[in-house]
């Protein structure tokens, strides 16, 4: 498998007009289209024929700009319509975006600046109404801009491969590509948008679907194959799948752009067998940042999701209170710690790392294997057990369906969960060529701050496939000529969804295998390499890093990829040292069923077993009358549990772990 950094494979140009003939006329014949079949929703399209704009699409969208949360979704509409026109309709225009602040400012609980979608949005727009219109700017947005164009030239995008984000940003990016006036800017935001088409060529497969794993993005992205925004960007590009049927957002600012997309359109592949690194670290942010002032600097951070953890907690905390902004959308579920003293909030942010860590997504490493109309795609131990965001860190497709494993309730209406939390707790994650390997170990997180179910299930559109055979823990799939196989912690079913029960304490794993009948034959031979596939799983105590350690291994294919996921837990220290300590036995430890106690070598006078459960719930006490017992754990939910002999000369615990 190749190794690649991203900046390596892209090769930028500055603005000219593409010369490809079929995307030419597929631009023309989607231009058409929509004004035929989408008039109000075409307002861009209107103004770069010269025709009359929709009156009543253009006053909702000034009628909302002034109190929508995102606002700037709408504002850079109406720059391009500003920009395509002749001043038709700058006197409706201007005044309405005049009155808006195009940057943090006190107490906006309105507006979210931060997020690399927004920014961009943002500070495109602001910059083009100075240059043609003269408005005043902050002092910094010169730089800034400048700033934020060179950061995604060289790093990549911290919303990388997000189908609900992207699209946007390409909005903010081909504004500045076609009509900034400034020459430098024009370049910049040209190579910028050329590197994210580029991004989005990886994984779209030879059916024009794009399902990866991304950092930002929501379950509706994968409920169906076409008819999202970036729909519209796919198949421009590529030709590949339906003609949309609808206009999204980023469609217009696409069709009518000059880049030069040549090398964006000859980038796409059918085989790729990749890894990726995008970003960089939290530490190297502090030096690429460095020379911006203090509040942009912050929210460039915030902007790879570096919000809360303890490196930039205390500034985080610091911009929020100076700013007034601890009652905004985006942080109101932190509120409560508002109260805090600020210096303390980066003990705080390390007492609750199970989320004030795992919201950073820049600096990882993605693994890429797509197959004509096939794709795998993951990122690699990425926040394993921490609190889940907009993170989706392993999807696979096969032809028009996405397989996802997932954590948190269980619930067959996937588009209901927390838009800001698509997973309760995220797995660990190792994939090689067409096979990854998937484990979840939930860290235990505080009820405020959300939903405490860390259960497992399965994304699995069971409609979608021609053929579906269960075969022990394997799910095997058939959808055209694409196989997908999926390796459960169970068979189960919770609320009618393909799932496995889970408690704190509790770890399992999981795989995919993807395929399809150029790499296999037929789906009978997929089938047979899948029965010949064999998997581990193996809990041990590594005395000497004091760790509870959960091994799993999976072999399939020729492919072994396994993993040993170790944990500090709270319980060390429990195991004190005592005379007994050798002769309290448990075995086997780990259980399933039955673990035997034993106590018969201490010579004894009497002694009492009690085992909790690690909420510190008495499950089981006896008094021994020959010091030892057999205990039936099989109804136990699966964890660890705490076994405490009270002897005459002494007491000791030790720790049972319940497969």
């Amino acid at each position: 498998m190749k190794k690649f950094v991203f900046p390596l494979l892209i090769c930028l140009t500055t603005t000219v007009t593409a010369t490809n003939p079929q995307f030419e006329q597929r631009k023309t014949d989607f231009i058409d289209s929509a004004l035929t079949h989408f008039n109000g929703n075409a307002i861009i399209f209107q103004a770069f024929r010269d025709s009359v704009v929709d009156q009543a699409t253009l006053d909702t969208l000034l009628a909302r700009i002034p109190t929508r949360t995102v606002a700037d979704f709408d504002i850079v509409r109406l720059i391009r319509v500003l920009f395509l026109s002749n001043g038709e309709y700058d006197a409706q225009i201007l005044p309405v975006l005049n009155q808006l602040p195009f940057w943090l400012n006190k107490g906006d609980i309105t507006r979210g600046y931060w997020s690399e979608n927004h920014m961009c949005m943002w500070m495109s727009s602001n910059w083009l109404l100075h240059e043609k219109y003269g408005n005043v700017i902050d002092e910094n947005l010169d730089y800034r801009l400048r700033h934020y164009l060179r950061l995604k030239i060289k790093y990549g995008f911290y919303e990388y491969f997000s189908g609900n984000y992207y699209p946007f940003t390409f909005c903010g990016l081909s504004n500045l590509a076609d009509f900034a006036q400034d020459q430098e800017i024009k370049n910049l935001a040209t190579k910028a948008a050329q590197r994210l088409l580029k991004d989005i060529m990886v994984v779209t497969t030879d059916l024009g679907v794009y399902s990866p794993t991304t950092s930002r993005g929501f379950y509706d992205l994968y409920d169906t194959a076409y008819g999202h925004n970036h729909s519209n960007l796919t198949y421009l590009l590529t030709g590949f799948g339906p003609h949309p049927a609808e206009l999204s957002h980023s469609g217009p600012f696409l069709a009518t752009t000059t880049i030069d997309l040549d090398d964006v359109i000859d980038s796409w592949k059918p085989h790729i067998d990749s890894s990726f690194t995008i970003g960089h670290s939290i530490d190297s942010g502090f030096v690429i940042n460095d020379s911006l002032t203090d509040t942009d600097r912050i929210l460039f951070q915030w902007s790879s999701g570096t919000y809360f953890p303890p490196q930039t907690a205390q500034e985080t905390a610091q911009l929020l209170h100076d700013s007034d902004l601890w009652d905004h959308v985006d942080f109101t579920r932190l509120k409560p710690l508002s109260f805090n003293p600020i210096e303390d909030f980066p003990q705080i942010a390390e007492d609750l790392s199970v989320a004030s860590k795992s919201s950073v997504y820049a600096g990882q490493d993605l693994v890429v294997f797509k197959n004509n109309s096939i794709s795998l795609c993951s990122t690699q131990n990425y926040w394993k057990g921490k609190l889940g965001y907009q993170q989706f860190p392993c999807v696979a497709n096969l032809g028009t369906t996405a397989v996802i494993p997932s954590s948190g309730p269980a619930t067959s209406d996937w588009d209901s969960r927390p838009r800001n939390n698509a997973h309760e707790h995220l797995p660990y994650v190792s994939q090689t060529k067409n096979v990854a390997l998937v484990k979840y170990r939930p860290e235990e997180k505080p009820n405020w701050l959300g939903y405490l179910n860390p259960e497992t299930s399965l994304f699995w559109n069971e409609n979608d496939y021609d053929e579906i055979v269960l075969d022990s823990l394997w799910l095997i799939g058939k959808h055209n000529e694409s196989y997908v196989a999926v390796k459960r912690a169970c068979t189960d079913t919770i609320n009618g969804v393909l799932g496995c029960e889970m408690t704190y304490g509790d770890a399992q794993s999981w795989a995919i295998v993807i395929g399809d009948s150029s790499m296999y034959g037929n789906f009978e031979n997929f089938k047979n390499v899948i029965q010949q596939a064999s998997h581990e799983e193996v809990w041990y105590y590594d005395t000497l890093n004091g760790e509870s350690v959960f091994y799993a291994k999976i072999i399939v294919d020729g492919i072994t990829i396994d993993h040993a996921w170790g944990v500090k837990e709270p319980l060390v220290g429990l195991e004190e040292t005592n005379p007994l300590n050798n002769e309290f036995l448990l075995f086997p430890n780990p259980t399933k069923e039955l673990v035997r106690v034993n106590l018969s070598n201490a010579n004894l006078e009497y002694s009492t077993i009690t085992v909790v459960n690690l909420l510190g719930e008495v499950i089981f006490q006896k008094k021994l009358n020959n010091h030892s017992t057999t205990i039936n754990t099989a109804f136990w939910e699966k964890g660890i549990y705490l076994v405490t002999a009270d002897t005459n000369k002494g007491r000791i615990t030790k720790k049972l772990i319940k497969q």
